[in-house]
């Protein structure tokens, strides 16, 4: 018994058939466009975005008295972070001022001092230039009377009264010498002493500068524009110098992608090649980016544990190359573009270098 069909079969066959056509020109136009895809480009999904996401280190210890951001807040560069109760460190630098004024002060006195020996050896070195002139007077008239006295025309007594006042002159004469020599090592020594007192005033004045960093320190500020991260702090901590009590994420350097390529992708990959890069995030749109540099090793080779092939136990694996992308374009068009978000690379082939 032939088999009869219904206009509604007929109607199902041929809706069938066209959605069959339309799925295989489909399937056909997406195969096409993949192999045309692998053809004329490497590829990867083995790509992030990377920024510089760095830490806000406390430089000074101390309690917390303000924080003035909030998490994901744009700064922009010498903005203040956070404030250190900075008591403590005005104390110390305000006893180093102190400390430096009474050493100008004692420099002073012993400036004074120095004019006031020099004073005195001059004093001494007058009488001295006196007692000689008195001593060598004096050595004239002894030796008259000698000569009188051979010729007995003077007595022993007056020769003696002579030869007397000769000594006293010569003991006057070298006690204004040991003055003078005294008065001139005093002075050499205080002179010693001053060199001493401006050391220690430029030691002083060294810690002063050291004391006002401190203070400086206590105030964290944005090292450059960006935009902040993770907040770890409150008013009243107790924080200590060297940690961490933020991250930032740099606003004033381009951002880049990290690809990791497979070796076998990676011949025809050079400096300067044009890639296109697309978000997870944001599928229909395309990046555009340049390569800028490449791994001088594979990714495994600078792992903590790279592996050993000459254990004996090799499986032949193939290798990542991580490849350095810079984010083409404005600041404002690469906003969207956020550190760790996944992405794919396209890198044309055949790209011609000079």
């Amino acid at each position: 018994m032939k088999k009869q069909y219904t206009a509604t079969d007929r109607l199902i066959t041929r809706i069938t058939g066209w959605l069959a056509g339309i799925m295989v020109l489909i399937l056909l136009v997406w195969g096409t466009r993949t192999l045309w895809r692998y053809h004329r480009y490497e590829q990867t999904d083995d790509a992030q975005v990377e920024e510089y996401v760095n830490p806000v280190i406390s430089r000074a210890g101390g309690f917390i008295t303000e924080v003035r951001f909030e998490e994901n807040q744009p700064v922009h560069r010498g903005d203040t972070l956070l404030v250190i109760d900075s008591r403590e460190y005005i104390i110390q630098q305000e006893q180093t001022e102190a400390a430096i004024n009474k050493a100008v002060a004692q420099l002073q006195v012993l400036e004074s001092n120095v004019h006031t020996l020099q004073k005195s050896a001059q004093v001494a070195q007058s009488q001295t230039t006196a007692g000689q002139a008195k001593v060598w007077k004096q050595q004239l008239e002894y030796d008259r009377y000698q000569k009188l006295y051979k010729d007995e025309a003077a007595t022993s007594q007056q020769v003696e009264n002579v030869q007397a006042t000769l000594d006293v002159y010569k003991s006057e004469y070298r006690s204004a010498q040991e003055s003078y020599d005294a008065a001139r090592s005093k002075t050499q020594d205080i002179l010693a002493e001053q060199s001493v007192a401006r050391a220690e005033i430029t030691r002083l004045k060294a810690l002063l500068d050291r004391h006002k960093l401190d203070v400086s320190y206590t105030a964290v500020i944005a090292p450059y524009d960006g935009r902040m991260g993770r907040r770890s702090v409150e008013p009243g901590q107790m924080v200590n110098a060297g940690e961490v009590l933020a991250y930032i994420v740099d606003g004033e350097t381009d951002k880049w992608v990290v690809a990791n390529y497979k070796e076998t992708q990676v011949a025809h990959m050079h400096i300067g090649d044009s890639v296109r890069v697309v978000a997870d995030a944001y599928p229909d749109h395309f990046f555009r980016g340049t390569i800028i540099s490449m791994s001088p090793a594979t990714g495994s080779s600078f792992s903590l544990l790279p592996p050993d092939n000459a254990t004996g136990n090799y499986v032949k694996i193939v290798q990542r190359i991580p490849v350095r992308i810079r984010i083409d374009g404005t600041r404002s068009e690469t906003e969207v573009l956020k550190a760790g978000m996944n992405a794919n690379v396209y890198t044309r082939k055949g790209q011609k270098h000079e």
